[in-house]
């Protein structure tokens, strides 16, 4: 999720975007074609298990071929969204408004969506895809950054994400150092700035996104001192998997997908929400403002939002659905996602959003280009 000087715009008026073209007004014959840019795991059609495939039922539907490039983070995602060649992305609430703001994406037509009208009321209208009052997207999942953890090394769940933030012994009375990652995003300074929102209220840090000059400081030298205890910056899903498997690696922030994934194959891993709270993503479904096939994307928009696809997509991926019916339907592995994926704890999540110079819990704040400045110097050890 890596932003680049360009995307400043954020600080512009709204009135900016009324250059963007008008949405689509009907679904014309569907073009044959769909080219997709996801989160791993978001778009399946059953090669890793055939129970879950969601895309192929839309194909034969449709006969709309879906091509699916996989991002691994928000700013790889837009940087494929300005070279262009992509109908759709499933964008984060770091990446929305950019691709907004930079005329990315175009707003779409909700009369051709109808399923809209069963999207969880808290998700309608959100301000990561809604600007002013156009409507850029539908919401597609949801979920919490959680703290994966090895149980063999803590046989209780960490409280809190001191463990890998600050140096110490873990639970096997061993080092933290060299066996904790942290991701290879800009957005995780918040993480860190949620961290010491509970640790040292005297910084007066009211949103993890907003932080003044002073409050910055402290968040960027909290992370620097994680650079010397991290074993990896992962924002490989994959990769994170084999580290906790193969390299040792004791606890880190991660998503559902890998903590199921790593549980199906039998590995002693298990997650947890620590007392401070956790940060997370609502990813919207976004139309590129100069896709090629416009009927085929609002068919797929249209079809996302069904109740079994958004249940299935749950269970695989560890998050959340975006339809409240979904938590009725059944899965194919039989589980209950709402509740173990923590529906109900929506208003509990720090949700994804562009740090902006303009901000409202304080007068200004340090925007995004200089949290992505100031990142790649951490991961790199200055």
């Amino acid at each position: 999720m890596k932003a680049t000087s360009q995307l400043i715009g954020l600080t512009l008026a709204a009135t900016t975007l009324t250059a963007i073209a008008a949405p689509l007004s009907q679904i014309g014959k569907g073009e044959g074609r769909l080219d997709i840019i996801a989160w791993p795991g978001y778009l399946e059609r059953g090669e890793t298990d055939k129970s879950y495939d969601w895309v192929t039922p839309f194909e034969k539907a449709t006969g709309c071929k879906v091509n699916v490039k996989t991002a691994a983070t928000s700013d790889e995602m837009v940087s494929l969204m300005n070279k262009g060649g992509y109908d759709l992305v499933t964008a984060s609430g770091d990446a929305s408004l950019r691709l907004v703001y930079g005329k990315k994406v175009q707003p779409i037509n909700l009369a051709l969506i109808p399923s809209y009208k069963q999207v969880d009321k808290r998700l309608q209208g959100a301000p990561w895809y809604t600007v002013a009052g156009q409507t850029y997207g539908v919401p597609y999942q949801w979920g919490p950054n959680v703290l994966m953890y090895n149980t063999k090394v803590f046989k209780t769940p960490p409280s809190s994400w001191a463990v890998v933030f600050e140096p110490q012994n873990l639970p096997d009375g061993k080092p933290n150092k060299g066996r904790i990652q942290a991701y290879d995003g800009p957005i995780y300074i918040a993480d860190a700035a949620l961290y010491l929102k509970n640790k040292r209220p005297d910084l007066g840090i009211k949103d993890p996104y907003e932080l003044n000059e002073k409050q910055y400081a402290e968040v960027i030298k909290l992370l620097k001192q994680q650079n010397l205890l991290k074993h990896r910056y992962w924002h490989d899903a994959t990769v994170q998997m084999s580290d906790f498997k193969n390299e040792g690696v004791a606890a880190s922030g991660s998503w559902g997908y890998q903590v199921n994934a790593l549980k199906g194959e039998k590995q002693p891993i298990a997650s947890t929400i620590p007392k401070e709270g956790v940060t997370g993503w609502a990813d919207t479904t976004m139309l590129h403002a100069e896709a090629k096939h416009p009927s085929c994307a609002y068919q797929w928009m249209e079809y996302s939002l069904n109740p079994k696809l958004q249940s299935a997509l749950a269970e695989w991926f560890g998050s959340n659905p975006v339809t409240p019916a979904a938590c009725k339907e059944k899965t194919p592995g039989g589980s209950d996602v709402c509740k173990t994926n923590g529906f109900d704890r929506f208003d509990k999540v720090h949700f994804w959003k562009t740090p902006q110079a303009k901000c409202a819990s304080q007068g200004s704040c340090v925007p995004y280009s200089t949290w992505t400045r100031d990142y790649i110097g951490v991961m790199g050890g200055k």
